[in-house]
C-alpha cells in the first residue's frame, strides 16, 4: 500500500487544521489506519487510530476530547481533524496503516507515509 498524507500547515494556537490520508494499492479497508506524530527530538508517538470498519477509534491521552480520527472507504481516505490546537502539538504528521483489524500501538502498523508538517504558532 502508498499512502499520501496532506493538509499539514501553520495555524495559529486555538484554530483547526484537517489532514488527509490517501492510500492506493491494496483494498484500503483491509487495515486498521493511524496517525503518529514526531517533533523535534522527541520519539515518533501514536495519536490516533481507526480500524477496518471504522467502528473503533483510539486516542492518546493528549488529544482526546480535540482530534477525530475517521475514514472513508470507498473513497480510500484516512482524516484526522484537530481541533483546539496547542503550541504543543507541532509536529511531523505521519499516516500508516496496519494488517491488523485494530491498532492502537506504534508497533501495529505496518506501512508509513511520508509525513506532512503542522506547525502551531502560541
Amino acid at each position: 500500500v502508498q499512502l499520501q498524507a496532506s493538509g499539514g500547515g501553520l495555524v495559529q494556537a486555538g484554530g483547526s487544521l484537517r489532514l488527509f490520508c490517501v492510500a492506493s494499492g491494496r483494498t484500503f479497508s483491509t487495515y486498521a489506519m493511524g496517525w503518529l506524530r514526531q517533533a523535534p527530538g522527541k520519539a515518533r508517538e501514536l495519536v490516533g487510530s481507526i480500524s477496518r470498519s471504522g467502528g473503533s477509534t483510539y486516542y492518546a491521552d493528549s488529544v482526546k476530547g480535540r482530534f477525530t480520527v475517521s475514514r472513508d472507504n470507498a473513497k480510500n481516505t484516512e482524516y484526522l481533524q484537530m481541533n483546539s490546537l496547542k503550541h504543543e502539538d507541532t509536529a511531523v504528521y505521519f499516516c500508516a496503516a496496519s494488517d491488523f483489524t485494530t491498532a492502537t500501538h506504534r508497533s501495529d502498523f505496518h506501512y508509513w507515509g511520508q509525513g506532512t508538517l503542522v506547525t502551531v504558532s502560541s
